[in-house]
């Protein structure tokens, strides 16, 4: 996993990794990796998490109002 860049300075995110249909991200304090795909978050919210990701700012924010629960399982 590659570690977030957190531009803001106060994300919950930690680290993530991106794979072609799915992103998986670990959050500040936790251990577990949740992952968000295609079948269960949607093609479109997968990829604005994808492009925020690499971007370094505003995942967290967007998790929380938008796909909060929608991940596909935690590893």
């Amino acid at each position: 996993m590659e570690p977030y860049k957190n531009l803001s300075g106060d994300s919950g995110v930690v680290q993530y990794e991106t794979g072609t249909d799915f992103i998986k991200v670990r959050f500040k304090g936790n251990s577990k990796v949740y992952v968000y795909d295609h079948a269960r978050a949607g093609v479109t919210h997968v990829a604005q998490l994808k492009s925020l990701a690499i971007g370094g700012r505003g995942l967290a924010t967007y998790i929380s109002q938008n796909v909060r629960d929608k991940y596909s399982r935690i590893e």
